[in-house]
């Protein structure tokens, strides 16, 4: 960590989502350091690019409510600002509406979230009778990231903001040791090889996009098995939750499921022509790892500050972690300063 004039480094390992928010926030909070992006995969190929996009925070098991609130508020209001923006269609984000819908009530009728989305309210026997089998709902409205745009634009953001980027695998973290003064780990499943964090597993999640410009609102089953979100140019079928399964191919078998689940909760999807099945592997664990981390080697220091394992809320708090990753490198920062001061002493 020795810069004299020289700017510190940081590289951030992972190109999806979480890579491209947190590194756009270390050009906002450290435009004194140079920060550079490695990853293999950039968009249109990265896990982000298979989601709907659509912000409804899914529970971490592992983290205090009140912390997933608060990540979920930074981003939700961050990216408010932007759908009210001249660069809401640029950036692919705008306001959705839409249910919620359960076959037996939930005991949360609240959710913890609910006073952070616009308008959430219970839905009325009217709007319930376009659901047969369903007796409870909650009606609301939130954002939504078209993320092949979204994820785009980040990415060109972060280059006009004098970010760098390497499009390589980084195999073994030690690699970089050298060449950058700290390393931001945001390489969601990546972290089983390269940190040995075998607490994160894929749970692979398939897709149908289609054509049904006649939707304007989403549907989602309760717990979140079946769901329908319309977007700019496609609206997004799902899903499937498969555990510790890496298979990237769609299934065509489990495509027609998809289809014919969320046909029976909008009919009039019968009409509209599937154009695409994708498949991405969520990077799950009890609760997204956000600390900071001092690797020795050889007597070398490696300062790391980890930022994955969102599984598959990951666009409903990717800022709100962001910013504590961005929090957690400028500690480091200065930790590593009082420590090489103390040395010189």
């Amino acid at each position: 960590m020795e810069h004299g004039h020289r700017k510190p480094k940081i590289a951030v390992i992972g190109g999806g989502l979480v890579g491209l928010s947190t590194a756009l926030c270390l050009c906002d909070s450290l435009p004194q350091c140079s920060i550079t992006i490695i990853s293999e995969t950039f968009s249109p190929y990265t896990t982000g690019d298979v989601a709907a996009g659509c912000l409804i925070p899914h529970a971490y098991p592992d983290i205090p409510l009140p912390q997933q609130k608060e990540w979920f508020k930074e981003t939700f209001d961050h990216l408010f600002k932007i759908a009210n923006s001249t660069e809401a269609s640029k950036a692919g984000i705008s306001l959705l509406s839409g249910w919620q819908i359960y076959k037996t009530s939930p005991k949360e009728i609240y959710p913890f979230w609910s006073d952070v989305v616009l308008g959430f309210r219970t839905m009325t026997e009217a709007e319930l009778a376009k659901f047969p089998g369903y007796s409870f709902g909650q009606a609301f409205t939130t954002l939504k990231c078209q993320s092949s745009l979204y994820l785009a634009w980040m990415e060109k953001r972060f280059r006009n903001h004098g970010g760098l980027v390497r499009s390589e695998k980084v195999s073994n973290v030690w690699d970089l040791h050298g060449k950058y003064d700290l390393i931001v780990n945001c390489s969601g499943i990546g972290s089983r090889n390269l940190f040995g964090d075998l607490s994160v597993y894929p749970v692979k999640g398939q897709v149908l996009q289609v054509h049904a410009p006649w939707l304007k609102h989403f549907i989602r089953d309760g717990d979140g098995s079946t769901y329908i979100y319309p977007g700019i140019g496609s609206s997004t079928l799902g899903g499937t939750r498969e555990k510790h399964n890496w298979t990237l191919s769609p299934d065509a078998k489990t495509s027609k499921e998809i289809f014919d689940r969320c046909c029976i909760l909008e009919p009039s999807l019968q009409a509209s022509k599937v154009i695409e099945e994708k498949v991405g592997l969520r990077p799950v664990r009890s609760a997204v790892r956000l600390e900071k981390d001092l690797m020795v080697k050889n007597g070398h220091q490696l300062p790391v500050v980890h930022n994955y394992g969102h599984g598959g809320g990951g666009f409903s708090v990717h800022i709100g972690t962001a910013k504590t990753a961005s929090r957690l490198v400028e500690e480091l920062i200065i930790d590593l300063r009082h420590i090489q001061t103390k040395s010189k002493l």
